[in-house]
């Protein structure tokens, strides 16, 4: 019997950012936004069959670090961004099967926009787009959208499940066989086959319909990140295929019972919505190879780079720790000041004991490795990494894959992942030769 086959897509999310252009074979001869280095990857990546390109995405810059942008400005630290629409229409003229994942924010956007915007790009690019839905964290994505405060956490996951509805409305409102173009009597859609949509709930008021040509996929695919109990229901509600976060394994299995079961409750089948878990990789023939390649990103940034990554993330200023702390003090400061409960701190308390000592040095030394994702990139030969992925597929019930990404040097290691990486999962029966769906949607349903 064959084998269940994986899922993998590549998140370009940061492959500018970081530190990660200067790395040995990055970006060489190009600088970010440079649309031939991103159609030279979405031709990498079709060779490799694989399912799809993403990228997240965020409107802000870091500002929380001595409370300003000079140091992530300086540094690249989530910044430069742009909206990578345009990018990946380039990539689909270049491409002919690979998919596009694009990140939108419910909280900020509206959707008939979005649900227009998404169906265009599915006409462009032949059936092979999906969006990703993002609730929002950061207070300075929300200023740029006119909000003076972010909205309250379960409120967002409530606006992007009506959202969401309103999308699928809009998206069913013109049948699949609406467009006729008959030359011969110069009808071009029949109205008894376009739909009027009347929503008007908690956040959204629209009238509908779209006004657009129905989707190539019937609808685009969409792909939500949500972790927290809240969010995980969300997925379940919002989700064809959902982005998990690389964490250990025992909480990647959680999540999937706890999706499992959120499924069920809403009379969905668990077994057609895969889980893409984010796993930052880089391979090599050899181990020592991978590793070597790996440790470059201890030489990425420098201090004032890291304490805006973490800071931006934490929503506190780290620039005001004192030489020596507690980090269950820290943590508590940081709750206190209503920013993120969890993240870097609460992570590193988990691992060194909420109770620990210790000083400012090595804070930013434990940073340094949570802000470049040294201590979750996996690096090995083909063989040890395709053994780490079939685990973790196996465990958490074979349906997905993997979204890899963050890698330290693109496109270097993309062509690690091609080469060496995918002819091992291809060997043991874990992943396509060839594609065989029309579409994204199609392709992510490949047995």
């Amino acid at each position: 019997m064959p084998k269940p086959r994986m899922r993998l897509g590549l998140d370009l999310s940061y492959t500018h950012m970081g530190g990660r252009w200067l790395m040995p074979g990055a970006w060489e001869g190009q600088t970010f936004p440079d649309v031939v280095m991103f159609e030279k990857v979405a031709r990498i990546a079709e060779r490799g069959r694989l399912d799809m390109l993403f990228s997240g995405d965020g409107t802000g810059v870091p500002d929380t670090w001595r409370g300003t942008r000079d140091a992530a400005i300086e540094w690249g630290i989530n910044w430069p961004r742009q909206d990578l629409n345009p990018i990946m229409v380039a990539m689909s003229r270049v491409t002919r099967h690979i998919g596009f994942g694009l990140t939108y924010s419910s909280t900020f956007m509206h959707p008939y926009y979005l649900a227009r915007l998404a169906n265009s790009l599915d006409h462009v690019t032949g059936g092979r787009i999906a969006i990703n839905l993002v609730t929002s964290t950061r207070k300075s994505d929300a200023a740029n959208f006119g909000f003076d405060e972010l909205m309250e956490h379960n409120s967002r996951y409530d606006r992007m499940e009506e959202f969401t509805d309103v999308m699928r409305a809009l998206w069913d409102s013109t049948e699949p066989d609406a467009m006729l173009w008959d030359r011969a009597t110069g009808r071009v859609g029949d109205p008894a086959k376009v739909h009027s949509v009347h929503h008007r709930e908690r956040f959204f008021k629209v009238s509908g319909p779209l006004n657009t040509p129905p989707s190539p996929q019937g609808r685009p695919v969409l792909i939500q990140a949500g972790g927290s109990p809240r969010g995980i229901r969300a997925s379940a509600y919002v989700a064809d295929h959902v982005f998990g976060a690389d964490m250990a394994l025992e909480l990647q299995v959680g999540q999937r019972a706890a999706l499992d079961e959120a499924l069920v409750d809403l009379g969905r089948d668990p077994a057609t919505v895969g889980i893409l878990w984010q796993t930052p990789i880089t391979v090599a023939e050899t181990e020592r190879g991978a590793h070597a390649q790996r440790d470059q990103l201890l030489k990425a940034i420098p201090f004032e780079a890291v304490g805006a990554y973490l800071s931006y993330n934490s929503g506190y200023d780290f620039s005001t720790l004192p030489e020596r702390f507690s980090l269950q003090e820290l943590h508590h400061r940081i709750v206190a000041e209503n920013a993120s409960p969890v993240g870097f701190v609460h992570e590193l308390a988990m691992k060194l004991g909420e109770t620990t000592e210790i000083t400012r040095a090595e804070f930013f030394e434990h940073g340094l490795r949570f802000a470049t994702g040294y201590d979750t990139t996996i690096a090995g030969t083909p063989a040890q990494l395709a053994d780490r992925l079939e685990e973790v597929f196996e465990a958490t019930g074979s349906r997905g894959g993997f979204m890899l990404g963050h890698t330290v040097s693109m496109p270097r290691d993309l062509v690690g992942i091609v080469d060496l990486l995918i002819p091992e999962l291809q060997r043991r029966g874990r992943f396509r030769t060839e594609y065989s769906g029309r579409t994204l949607r199609e392709n992510l349903a490949e047995p």
